[in-house]
C-alpha cells in the first residue's frame, strides 16, 4: 500500500501515474470506466474514460454514458 506523507501529499497519485498498461490490467482496469462532463464543439457532453484516463467515448448525457459502459460489460465507477 502506498502511504502519503506530509512532505509529499501527492505521492500516491504520482505513483499511480507511473503504472504501466500491464499494471492496470492486473487490477482489472480494463473492466472499469468513469464519466466526466466536457465541452465538445461548444456543447456539454459526458466523456467516458477507461480507468487509466484514456477517453474511450462520449455521450450526450450521464444516463446514456452509463448505459454505454454497461453495454460494453464494464463497471461504471464514481471518481471525485
Amino acid at each position: 500500500m502506498i502511504k502519503e506523507n506530509a512532505t509529499r501529499p501527492f505521492a500516491a497519485s504520482d505513483a499511480l501515474r507511473q503504472l504501466t498498461a500491464a499494471d492496470w490490467a492486473r487490477f482489472g482496469a480494463d473492466q472499469i470506466a468513469y464519466i466526466r462532463p466536457i465541452i465538445v464543439d461548444g456543447q456539454a457532453v459526458v466523456a467516458i474514460h477507461a480507468a487509466d484516463g484514456t477517453q474511450i467515448g462520449a455521450a450526450p448525457d450521464t444516463g446514456l454514458a452509463t448505459a454505454a459502459i454497461l453495454q460494453h460489460e464494464m463497471l461504471p465507477v464514481l471518481v471525485h
